[in-house]
């Protein structure tokens, strides 16, 4: 399993404590959320996501893989909570510092 950038990192330990603001820290200003096919653009666009689907389901994400290769980490998750709960694929894309862009399926 290849160790995960620091704004990954942060995503997904934010999402396992309920912190709205550090999840949304973690991403650029104009990132994008594609959450099955649900497109959300933009750190509000972002939070209005996190405050329904994410930290406002209660969601729990366990790390069982990850892989980079260039910009792109693919992180293999187990999801517990209110909402989905099963294994799931999270992509992120990043530049700099912070996640781009998050395809979840």
């Amino acid at each position: 399993m290849d160790p995960l950038l620091p704004a990954i990192q942060q995503m997904l330990d934010a999402t396992n404590r309920g912190d709205g603001g550090a999840l949304l820290g973690a991403f650029a200003e104009d990132a994008v959320v594609v959450n099955f096919g649900r497109t959300f653009e933009g750190r509000d666009r972002i939070a209005d996501w996190d405050a329904q689907d994410n930290i406002g389901s209660r969601t729990k994400l366990v790390v069982t893989g990850a892989r980079t290769t260039g910009d792109t980490t693919t992180v293999s998750v187990h999801v517990s909570g209110d909402g989905y709960n099963g294994p799931g694929t999270l992509t992120f894309r990043t530049h700099d510092t912070l996640i781009d862009r998050l395809d979840i399926t």
